[in-house]
C-alpha cells in the first residue's frame, strides 16, 4: 500500500531541494581549497562563506513559506528539524574552509579528499530526497544509503586520525585534527537529515 500523499505545496520542498544543492556546491568548493597552494585560499574561502550565506538565506525563507503558507507538505516540525540540519552541515564546511586558510594547510591526506566525496554524495542523494518527500514510499533507499555512507565517514574519520597520530608533530596533528572534526560533523549533520526523515516514514505508514 503507498504511502500517504502529502497535501501539494513544492515550494518548503524546493527550498531544502536548494539547501542540500548548496551542500554539493560548498564541497566543490572545499575540494578546490585542498587542491590549491595556500596563497590562493583567500578567494575560495570567500566563495565557500557565500554558499553557507545561501544556505541561511534559504533557510529564512523556509522559515517564512512556513508561517505564512496554509499547507506544508510535511508537519512543521519536520520541516524545521530538516532545514536546520541542513543549514548545520554546511557551517561545518565553512568552518572547515576557514581552518584550512587560517592554518595555512597544504596536501591534506587523502582522507580529506574521502570525506568531500561521502559528503557530496550524501548532498546529492538528499537534493533528490528533499524534491520527493511528498512521495515517501521512494525514500526507504535514501535513509539506507545515507546511514551506510555515514558509517563509511565514521570508520574513514577514525583511520585518519590514526594516521595523524602516527605521522605528525603534536601542532600539525591539532591543526589538521580540527579540519577532520569539521568534515565528519558535516556527515552527521546529513546523517541526521536521513533520520529525520526515516522518522518521518515510520509517523506516516
Amino acid at each position: 500500500m503507498k504511502l500517504r500523499l502529502f497535501p501539494q505545496e513544492p515550494a518548503g520542498l524546493n527550498l531544502l531541494a536548494q539547501m542540500a544543492r548548496q551542500i554539493v556546491l560548498a564541497t566543490g568548493t572545499m575540494a578546490e581549497i585542498l587542491g590549491t597552494p595556500a596563497a590562493e585560499h583567500g578567494r575560495l574561502v570567500e566563495d565557500m562563506h557565500n554558499h553557507e550565506a545561501k544556505s541561511a538565506e534559504l533557510h529564512f525563507a523556509l522559515l517564512t513559506h512556513m508561517r505564512t503558507s496554509f499547507v506544508n507538505p510535511l508537519p512543521r516540525e519536520d520541516m524545521y528539524a530538516l532545514s536546520r540540519y541542513l543549514n548545520e552541515a554546511i557551517e561545518k564546511l565553512d568552518a572547515a574552509a576557514d581552518l584550512v586558510a587560517l592554518y595555512k594547510l597544504e596536501r591534506l591526506p587523502k582522507r580529506a579528499a574521502d570525506q568531500l566525496e561521502i559528503i557530496s554524495r550524501q548532498a546529492e542523494l538528499t537534493v533528490e530526497a528533499m524534491r520527493g518527500l511528498n512521495n515517501l514510499d521512494d525514500l526507504e533507499d535514501y535513509w539506507i544509503e545515507i546511514l551506510r555512507l555515514a558509517k563509511r565517514a565514521e570508520r574513514t574519520h577514525r583511520v585518519w586520525v590514526a594516521d595523524m597520530l602516527k605521522d605528525m608533530k603534536p601542532a600539525q596533528y591539532a591543526r589538521n585534527r580540527d579540519v577532520a572534526t569539521q568534515l565528519v560533523d558535516a556527515t552527521k549533520d546529513m546523517r541526521r537529515v536521513a533520520t529525520q526523515v526515516g522518522s518521518i516514514i515510520v509517523k506516516e505508514s
